[in-house]
């Protein structure tokens, strides 16, 4: 195992910058998400940790050691891929020992390592299968099971379930949580997948445009978004979000005025009349009436445009004087489409962002 750290890494090609400046460090052991939308630069930092690129400037440096122009054979890294790059004319076993094979392991140092991650991914008794004669998940498997043969310092995983169908994706997930508590191996994951981010990191880096917005726990990225852009990015249904300014004493959103706690409100009186957004999660909003929601909490009239039950909770979607909100709300409540209701907010569930900045207003 090693601890990995990025600094200050740029990468351009010709007059664009792909990477504007990362700086990024885990512990040995580690958990590490690279999340973000597509052309947001994860897949170029992971070809350079892999060796597959090189920064234009910047380090990397793995348990101590700068690999920044390290060839990928030197750097003790194990990758998998998103296509699972298996060879078709190799069986499962011969596919999982080839790189053991290439390092001139003596034979039986490398069936015993065949073995040992057969077992731990339970594909025993596929091994003298084709990749051809084998199902996506399987082939995911035979892919883990090559870079767990190494016993690298990282892994490195490149959209691994991308592929796969929204079931075995589930259970996919869960075997990688599961690997890497058994092996503690230091692992750097890129996925566009929010849910796979959350569930599976240690921590997390949100990028978006070549820098990362937010660096931290899945907890603190989720509950305290540093930007704008991380709002709305992790969470389903997206963050609700509204114009808002603070005006004497008050902050107005579409002429409402919203309810804020003490530290809100310190917070913003050195704000002026500067634009802000006002944000609050879906399942923090709730149909007004529930008897646990305090006195001065927000409350707006609200005409429901859309259902979406989905068994264990219930996605609302309404028209309101601050525009099209959402709430989640649990279970399947009797409600209709064109019902009038209202909805409404704990202050302390309120996120405030610099409109101009995109930051969060502390």
């Amino acid at each position: 195992m090693g601890a990995l750290t990025i600094r200050g890494v740029r990468k351009t090609f010709g007059a664009v910058e792909i990477l504007k400046g990362i700086d990024i460090a885990i512990g040995a052991g580690e958990f590490l998400i690279l999340v973000g939308p597509s052309g947001c630069g994860k897949s170029t930092l992971l070809s350079m940790i892999a060796g597959l690129d090189v920064p234009t400037t910047g380090t990397i440096a793995l348990g101590g050691r700068d690999i920044t122009h390290a060839p990928p054979k030197d750097r003790d890294i194990a990758m998998v891929f998103q296509s699972y790059a298996l060879y078709p004319n190799m069986n499962v076993a011969q596919n999982i020992a080839f790189a053991l094979e290439m390092r001139k392991v003596p034979k039986a140092e490398r069936e015993a390592a065949v073995q040992r991650v057969a077992q731990m991914l339970q594909i025993g008794h596929l091994l003298d299968r084709k990749p051809g004669q084998l199902s996506g998940g399987q082939r995911q498997r035979v892919a883990m099971g090559r870079a767990l043969a190494r016993n690298p310092k990282l892994f490195l995983f490149d959209e691994p379930l991308s592929n796969l169908d929204a079931k075995l994706r589930v259970e996919m997930r869960a075997e990688i949580k599961l690997l890497h508590q058994r092996t503690r191996t230091t692992t750097v994951y890129v996925t566009h997948d929010q849910v796979e981010a959350m569930t599976l990191a240690d921590r997390i880096a949100v990028m978006n445009g070549g820098v990362v917005e937010q660096f931290g726990t899945p907890a603190d990225i989720y509950q305290r978004p540093a930007t704008r852009f991380v709002a709305e990015f992790i969470g389903s249904p997206a963050m609700n979000l509204v114009p808002a300014h603070w005006q004497d004493g008050a902050l107005l959103a579409h002429g409402v005025a919203l309810h804020v706690t003490l530290p809100q409100a310190q917070a913003l009186h050195a704000w002026g009349g500067r634009a802000l957004q006002v944000g609050v999660r879906p399942e923090d909003v709730a149909l007004a009436g529930d008897a646990a929601l305090p006195d001065d909490a927000g409350r707006v009239g609200a005409s429901l445009t859309m259902i979406e039950p989905t068994g264990p909770e219930t996605y609302v979607t309404a028209d309101t004087p601050l525009g099209a909100r959402t709430a989640r709300v649990p279970g399947t409540p009797a409600l209709a489409v064109g019902a009038r209701a209202q909805l409404a907010w704990r202050a302390t569930q309120l996120h405030l962002f610099c409109a101009d900045s995109g930051r969060r207003v502390a």
